[in-house]
């Protein structure tokens, strides 16, 4: 019986660790949909940052309703749920690419994070649940890695499919006519169709496999549950560690997003890598697979070390890091930026 309930839950944790690296996958595609849409409808970078501005501003909007939803169905349907709500917001790209209209697009995106933002919150806890609670920070860390795999493997896929196309210019573009102009920006937009469609296809038969799959249940689940619907979020909040946590997963967060965001157009820059977007496209799995190499040896010292200096030394060196690409140019500035990546790997664990 033992060996029966041991092997469910290293199952689980296998078929969990799947949806980690699909959200991973899903939000780095939005570093390549910046200069792809930040190109085809001449935005600035105030305008195209609104990409991510929608993408994250769901998770700020959504967690809380997420939280009672996972609370009244469960960890299993929840995240079925979230499956198949981020599939109908990539189904929407299609629809968005045939009008060529930026804001549709953002519509988009934001249902499509509204089911991850329903993902994270039923999968972070469940993991941290499939086992002793000493060692959560380590299971956090190990399904982050392959959250990070995602991450790592999107730009590849993304550049290929989505920034493979020549961009015209602003100057080029503005010797089109109107109908040219339109026409031009359907025939850039649908660069996304398929594989968002394709993205939608995954998401629906990652769903149907959740559903169907019996995942663990816990003693006392239910009456978390119970509890939880006559606990208010600011109750929550005086508990310093959490009230701190909050805080510190907020900063992290717009850093870490703020520097995948630009990182290529950074490199592209004359002064910095003074490479095409496709190009600079290419350091991202880099950055990204840092991120997933550190989560890969943060599970393994996070079992020997303490959790709080680890986090320390790490977010210094990033803080480092960083100063380093703002006060130095060329490849060194290109170098350092990507770097980050590695130090940035436990710190959302």
């Amino acid at each position: 019986m033992e060996k029966k309930s041991a092997l469910s839950i290293k199952v689980a944790i296998s078929i969990v660790s799947t949806i980690f690296f699909m959200w991973g996958f899903l939000t780095c595609l939005n570093d390549i949909l910046i200069p792809h849409l930040k190109s085809l409808f001449d935005l600035n970078y105030a305008q195209s940052a609104l990409i991510q501005f929608t993408f994250f501003g769901a998770y700020f909007i959504v967690s809380l309703p997420a939280g009672k939803v996972v609370s009244k169905i469960g960890y299993k349907n929840s995240i079925s749920l979230g499956l198949l709500v981020a599939a109908i917001g990539a189904i929407l790209f299609y629809p968005a690419a045939q009008f060529a209209s930026y804001p549709f697009f953002l519509a988009a995106l934001f249902i499509l994070a509204s089911g991850i933002t329903v993902l994270q919150v039923a999968a972070n806890p469940y993991v941290s649940l499939l086992g002793p609670q000493e060692t959560a920070s380590s299971r956090l860390n190990l399904a982050q890695a392959l959250n990070s795999l995602g991450t790592t493997l999107a730009p590849q896929f993304g550049s290929m499919l989505i920034l493979s196309a020549t961009v015209l210019g602003a100057n080029e573009l503005a010797k089109l006519s109107l109908a040219e102009q339109a026409s031009y920006k359907v025939q850039q937009a649908s660069a996304v169709q398929g594989p968002y469609l394709f993205l939608a296809l995954v998401l629906v038969l990652l769903a149907i496999g959740i559903f169907l799959f019996r995942l663990p249940n816990f003693p006392g689940d239910t009456d978390h549950r119970e509890s939880a619907k006559n606990t208010t979020f600011g109750e929550v909040l005086k508990y310093k560690h959490v009230f701190n946590g909050v805080i510190a997963l907020f900063l992290y967060v717009g850093a870490e997003v703020s520097i995948g965001s630009f990182l290529i157009n950074f490199i592209a820059q004359p002064d910095i890598g003074n490479v095409s977007e496709s190009t600079a496209a290419s350091y991202m799995p880099i950055y990204w697979g840092g991120a997933m190499v550190g989560r890969f040896i943060g599970a393994a010292l996070l079992r020997k070390f303490d959790p709080g200096k680890l986090l320390g030394i790490a977010g210094s060196v990033a803080v480092a890091l960083l100063a380093l690409t703002i006060l130095t140019h060329g490849q060194f500035s290109v170098w350092a930026v990507v770097s980050i990546g590695l130090f940035n790997s436990i710190m959302f664990p």
